[in-house]
C-alpha cells in the first residue's frame, strides 16, 4: 500500500515537472517569435529610410542638374538651330553688337525705316569665319554666343515700358577677345595667297586673331551662296582653314621631336652630334635636307636652327615611339579641343606597327602627321607659357546697353604639359632659329623672337605650303603666331614676312 501512494506521488510529481518544462518551452518560443517581430519591425523601419533617403538624394540630383542645366548648358540648347525659343526671342529683342578687344564694332543689328531687321559687318569678310554670319546657317560667335546676344539685361523697368509700347528690348553685346588692328595686319599680310594665321596670348589662351583665306562676306552670303558652294571644293571659302585645315606641318614638327628627345635625355642632349651631307639613308630611305645643303658639324640647337632634315631623321630612330605618342597626346593630336568653337582634330598616327619609311618621314614633318593651324598655336603658346597650356577663347565678356558687366569669361589652364625646365630649354633652341637660323630675318626688333620655320609638302611634285609658329617677347611673350601660306614655298620666305608684320603691329619695332 505504502508503496503504491509512493509511485503514485512520484507520477504526479513528473507529471508537474513535465508540465512546467512544456510552459517554460512555450514561453521561450513566444520570446523567440517576438524577437523576430522585434526585429522584422526594425528591419522594415530601417528599409523605409533607406527608401527615404534615396528619393531624397534622387531628387536632389535632379535639382542640382537643373541648376547645372541652367547655368551651363541652357544656352547651348537654346542656340541649336531647331531650337525655335531663338526665333521667339528675336521677337522680342534686337539683337546685340559683336565687338572687338579694342572696341571696333564686328556686326551690328541696323533697323530699317519699315521696320526690319538687318546684320551688318563692317569689315566685310576680314573676320567672316571667327565672327561668324547669320544667313544660309549660323557659325562662329554669332552662334556660340546667339542666346547671349538675343537676352536683355537692361532696367527691368524700362524693358517692361517698352513691352507696354510693343517695343523691343536691346540684347546684350558681346566684347571679344580679338585685336582689330592685329587681325587687319594678318589678313593684310597673306595677300592673295590662301592660308590661315592664329595669334593667341600665351598666359591666357586669349585668342588675338583668327584668320582665314580665301573667305567671303557675310553681308552678302544668302545672295552669294550658290556660287560659294560651287567653289568648296576648290577654294572652300566656307571653311574656317585656323581651326578645320589639316595640313602636313613640315619643320614645325621638329619641335616636337626636340622636346621628346631631351625628355629621353635630359643629361646627355647636350651632346648629341650630327654631320649633314646634305642626305643621308636610313634603312634604304633617303632623307633630304632642303635644296640638298650640307649643314655640316650640329649639335642639337644647330639642328634645329638649320632645321636639318637628315638629323631630325637621325633622332627619330632613336627615340621611344609609344612615349613621343603619349607626348602628342598631351599636347592633344587625337584628341577632342576644349573650346567653343569649330575645328578638326590634329593627328598623329605613328606607332609601333609603323615601318621605318613612315618613321623617318614623321620625324621632319611629313608622313600621316597632320595638323591645323589652331593646333600649331596652342603648342607654340604652351612652350611659351612655360609648359602649361590655356585653353584658347574668343569671347571675354558680354555687356547690357548701359555698358554694365553681365558675364566675364575666365582663362582655363588644361594643366602642365611638359615641365618648365624643358620648355625653356625648347624655347632656347627656338630663339636660335631667329638669331642665326631659317628665321634670321626676325632678327631686326628690339626683343627677341623665338620661332620654328617650315616647308610642307604636299604632292608628288614637290610644291609645298609654307610655315611659321613663334612668339615675342622671348623673355616674357605677350603673343604667340602661326602662320600658314597654302603653296608658297618655304616658311622662311613666305610665312615669316606675315608673322614679322604681326610682331611689329602688336609689339613695335
Amino acid at each position: 500500500m505504502l508503496k503504491r501512494q509512493i509511485a503514485e506521488k512520484g507520477k504526479k510529481l513528473q507529471e508537474e515537472h513535465n508540465s512546467e518544462t512544456l510552459f517554460s518551452r512555450i514561453a521561450d518560443k513566444i520570446k523567440e517569435i517576438s524577437a523576430i517581430d522585434s526585429n522584422m519591425g526594425k528591419y522594415g523601419n530601417v528599409q523605409i529610410v533607406m527608401v527615404t533617403y534615396a528619393v531624397v538624394v534622387v531628387f536632389l540630383c535632379m535639382a542640382g542638374y537643373l541648376v547645372y542645366f541652367m547655368i551651363n548648358d541652357s544656352s547651348e540648347v537654346i542656340n541649336n538651330p531647331y531650337n525655335k525659343r531663338r526665333n521667339i526671342l528675336a521677337e522680342r529683342v534686337v539683337r546685340g553688337s559683336i565687338y572687338s578687344a579694342d572696341g571696333k564694332t564686328l556686326a551690328k543689328t541696323v533697323t530699317e525705316s519699315d521696320g526690319t531687321e538687318k546684320r551688318v559687318y563692317p569689315y566685310n569678310d576680314i573676320f567672316c569665319h571667327v565672327v561668324g554670319r547669320m544667313s544660309n546657317s549660323m557659325t562662329g560667335v554669332e552662334m556660340s554666343q546667339c542666346y547671349p546676344l538675343l537676352t536683355s539685361h537692361s532696367n527691368p523697368f524700362k524693358q517692361l515700358a517698352n513691352t507696354f509700347r510693343s517695343e523691343k528690348n536691346k540684347g546684350d553685346n558681346v566684347y571679344t577677345t580679338l585685336n582689330a588692328g592685329l587681325q587687319q595686319v594678318a589678313y593684310n599680310a597673306l595677300g592673295n595667297y590662301k592660308g590661315a594665321v592664329v595669334a593667341i596670348e600665351p598666359s591666357t589662351g586669349k585668342v588675338l586673331a583668327m584668320v582665314s583665306k580665301p573667305g567671303y562676306d557675310p553681308n552678302t552670303v544668302s545672295y552669294e551662296w550658290d556660287n560659294l558652294i560651287e567653289n568648296e571644293n576648290s577654294n572652300s571659302p566656307l571653311l574656317n582653314r585656323a581651326t578645320q585645315g589639316l595640313y602636313p606641318p613640315g619643320s614645325t614638327f621638329k619641335i616636337m621631336v626636340a622636346m621628346e628627345y631631351i625628355m629621353e635625355n635630359p643629361s646627355s642632349y647636350k651632346k648629341y652630334s650630327y654631320k649633314c651631307m646634305g642626305s643621308d639613308s636610313f634603312d634604304g630611305n633617303v632623307i633630304n635636307c632642303y635644296g640638298h645643303e650640307s649643314h655640316g658639324e650640329l649639335d642639337l640647337d644647330h639642328s634645329l636652327a638649320k632645321s636639318c632634315n637628315a638629323a631630325f631623321a637621325d633622332i627619330g630612330m632613336s627615340l621611344d615611339i609609344n612615349s613621343f605618342k603619349k607626348l602628342c597626346s598631351k599636347f592633344m593630336f587625337n584628341k577632342e579641343l576644349p573650346v567653343k568653337f569649330e575645328y578638326n582634330r590634329s593627328k598623329f598616327l605613328l606607332d609601333n606597327k609603323s615601318d621605318i619609311a613612315e618613321c623617318v618621314q614623321t620625324m621632319i614633318g611629313q608622313g600621316k602627321t597632320t595638323i591645323t593651324p589652331l593646333q600649331n598655336a596652342l603648342i607654340t603658346a604652351t612652350i611659351a607659357n612655360k609648359g602649361e597650356m590655356m585653353i584658347p577663347y574668343v569671347v571675354d565678356h558680354t555687356e547690357n546697353e548701359t555698358n554694365d558687366i553681365v558675364k566675364t569669361y575666365q582663362p582655363i589652364s588644361n594643366g602642365q604639359i611638359i615641365s618648365k625646365k624643358t620648355a625653356n630649354i625648347i624655347g632656347k633652341f627656338m630663339e636660335s632659329v631667329a638669331l642665326y637660323g631659317t628665321g634670321s630675318s626676325l632678327n631686326s626688333f628690339s626683343y627677341r623672337v623665338a620661332g620654328k620655320t617650315g616647308s610642307a609638302e604636299f604632292d608628288s611634285e614637290g610644291n609645298s605650303h609654307a610655315w611659321f609658329i613663334g612668339y615675342a617677347p622671348a623673355k616674357n611673350p605677350k603673343i604667340a603666331i602661326s602662320v600658314i601660306v597654302e603653296s608658297a614655298g618655304t616658311g622662311s620666305q613666305y610665312a615669316v614676312p606675315v608673322a614679322k608684320e604681326m610682331f611689329r603691329e602688336y609689339l613695335g619695332n
